[in-house]
């Protein structure tokens, strides 16, 4: 899957605040690709989980080790030019600069507080409370200009969302401009 515009095949972050739809667009993305997915949640140490469904947000420390774990699954795919999807909340700027790579790209779910804290009051079966989605909001800093990045609206549903998001991907491989679209 190389192209002209980049080197090799693409790993996507699909990032956002807890709520915004990573774990069910990633799937969808890595179904429709046959692309290897990582559900980075899966990768907290008990410890974070626990803070978490304790409702305490975690803290740079907390998530270092998490961050190192998808970052060498990141590097192994990137290294073996195997394309990939994960899921990683990512909100952070230092955070994406340690998961960055030639063929990282970030791919942002970006809803609205009221958006996704209504679709948390919904959600059942995970750790994270509606009660940390402003701890999460407060901590994201925006995508830069200088980020390989797909800003991707979350009204839509998400079936939806992924084809957007495989579109973009294939914008990607070819090396077209894949910036944030109004």
């Amino acid at each position: 899957m190389d192209s002209p515009g980049h080197p090799g095949p693409p790993i996507l972050v699909v990032m956002g605040v807890s709520g915004s739809g990573k774990s069910t667009v990633a799937a969808l993305v890595a179904e429709a690709t046959g692309w290897d997915l990582l559900e980075g949640d899966d990768l907290h140490p008990r410890a974070n989980v626990e803070k978490m469904a304790a409702g305490r947000p975690l803290s740079d420390a907390d998530r270092a080790p998490w961050l190192a774990a998808v970052g060498a699954w990141i590097r192994d795919h990137t290294g073996r030019g195997r394309p990939g999807v994960v899921t990683c909340s990512a909100l952070r700027r230092r955070y994406r600069d340690d998961l960055a790579g030639e063929n990282v790209v970030f791919v942002h779910l970006a809803g609205t507080r009221e958006q996704i804290r209504e679709r948390l009051r919904t959600r059942r079966g995970h750790y994270m409370p509606a009660d940390l989605l402003d701890s999460q909001f407060d901590t994201f800093e925006p995508l830069e200009p200088d980020e390989a990045a797909i800003v991707v609206g979350i009204d839509a549903e998400p079936a939806d969302v992924a084809a957007e998001i495989v579109a973009r991907a294939a914008e990607w491989t070819r090396g077209t401009d894949v910036s944030p679209r109004p």
